[in-house]
């Protein structure tokens, strides 16, 4: 589905296709070649003018990509096909000292770094923007009082700036393992078949620093071919975030239900529209979010597996790696493109949001007279006579409010005035508005833009 002319665009963004695309695969193995080719030169390992000669011939454009495509199939490796037409397009010369002292593992994976590294940036631009839109409605929408739910009824009244504002202190949590991510991951390789770098002897690190200075990669202190920590937390993330904007997603879908109505995804003309029923907008941008949380999860048990490796080089591993990393890219970009969507023009009914509060009666509120009541009787007499007004409230069919002024064991202690008072939702939000203010406090302590 994510290569599908169709359907591509509602999992994945073309931008992040593009950053793992043949072409942007090559580009990354030719930057890899060429670094080493120049920190060679630098260590006196090949000789001078070689990196020169090689740079003026590394361009995707000059290799034959077919006839790669043709030996790929029979041999069964990459890098061996790409070696071959990058060597056919220099001079003799400079061709004996292409690829020297690597092997194909350094090349791919360091060029999946420099693939990685792209997507993270790619990453960081949408979950940022997402992080603005947030903070923003949550700002306004600090005060604005809604039905808080558990077991998906109502329990006691909420702010809408408190439900975004717990939305925004995980996706800050996520922008923080993001940024402590990347020093784990954004790191290359060049040490050998085995990874000792015997074909360079003694100038083996010398040459793995100043080429991972070339292409702005960290050194790591040993080789990592086997081990694959870095990319499975890389994934895992991907999957902790895809399930976050999916419950987000889930919410914003729940919350349009026709007898909700209290938030819903922009809408313009068609969009979300039945073929059979025309009255229906569906959440059209939250499917594809809470879909693409379920096939992440999936892939963080497939990078796990990949994790496991024989020896100094594994069988198969890599090549789940190579279905996976990409995959996982593409998939958070539709997500995250479509949670942006939908939070930067989220709709908010706050009418309807008002009635909800005084669905049932107001039950809801049940909470909030038990409390007022229990510093007078104490905590469980308080809780008995709520329960028995709200259960009288239900089976009568009346409000809550009509129920506590006919019990007069309740008048007697409360006040109608007193009463009314407890009834109003607004009255009954706690610290739910300091909270909101500590988050986007956060928000800007973390460098964001208020």
């Amino acid at each position: 589905m994510i290569h599908s002319t169709y359907y591509r665009d509602m999992f994945g963004t073309a931008v992040m296709r593009a950053a793992f695309s043949d072409e942007a695969r090559l580009e990354s193995w030719l930057g890899v070649e060429l670094a080493l080719a120049r920190a060679q030169v630098r260590a006196r390992v090949i000789p001078a003018g070689v990196d020169e000669r090689l740079a003026a011939v590394a361009t995707v454009d000059r290799l034959d990509q077919d006839a790669m495509k043709v030996e790929f199939d029979r041999v069964g490796f990459p890098i061996l096909p790409f070696v071959k037409e990058l060597t056919k397009a220099c001079d003799p010369e400079t061709a004996r000292w292409v690829h020297y002292g690597a092997t194909t593992q350094d090349i791919l994976d360091t060029g999946m770094v420099l693939q990685i590294r792209n997507g993270v940036k790619l990453v960081e631009e949408d979950l940022r923007g997402i992080l603005a839109a947030l903070a923003s409605q949550a700002r306004i929408y600090r005060n604005t009082v809604m039905a808080g739910r558990t077991f998906q009824q109502l329990a006691a009244p909420i702010t809408l700036g408190y439900k975004l504002a717990v939305w925004l202190d995980e996706l800050l949590r996520h922008h923080e393992r993001v940024q402590q991510l990347k020093p784990r991951v954004l790191v290359g390789q060049c040490a050998g078949a085995v990874g000792t770098f015997a074909t360079l002897g003694a100038k083996g690190l010398e040459v793995q620093r100043e080429m991972m200075a070339e292409l702005g990669l960290a050194v790591p202190p040993i080789t990592w071919h086997t081990a694959r920590d870095g990319w499975a937390e890389l994934v895992a993330l991907w999957a902790m975030i895809g399930a976050t904007l999916a419950k987000i997603a889930n919410e914003v879908a729940i919350l349009m239900r026709s007898e909700v109505g209290e938030l819903s995804e922009p809408f313009e003309t068609g969009r979300g529209a039945s073929t059979t029923l025309p009255q229906k907008r569906n959440p059209i941008a939250c499917e594809p979010i809470i879909a693409n949380a379920h096939r992440l999860r999936e892939m963080v048990g497939s990078q796990l597996s990949a994790m496991v490796q024989e020896h100094e080089r594994g069988v198969g591993q890599m090549h789940i790696e190579w279905m996976v990393v990409p995959e996982s890219f593409v998939l958070l970009s539709g997500s995250l493109h479509h949670a942006r969507f939908i939070l930067e023009n989220l709709v908010v009914d706050a009418d309807a949001m008002r009635r909800n509060l005084d669905l049932g009666g107001g039950l809801l509120m049940s909470e909030a007279v038990m409390m007022g009541l229990a510093p007078k009787v104490g905590k469980a007499q308080a809780h008995h006579l709520a329960y028995a007004a709200a259960g009288r409230a239900m089976d009568e069919g009346g409000t809550l409010r009509e129920a506590l002024l006919a019990d007069h064991e309740v008048s007697a202690l409360l006040s109608e005035a007193e009463i009314e008072a407890l009834l109003d939702p607004a009255n009954y939000l706690g610290s739910a508005p300091a909270m909101v203010d500590a988050v986007l406090a956060r928000y800007e302590a973390m460098g964001f833009a208020a």
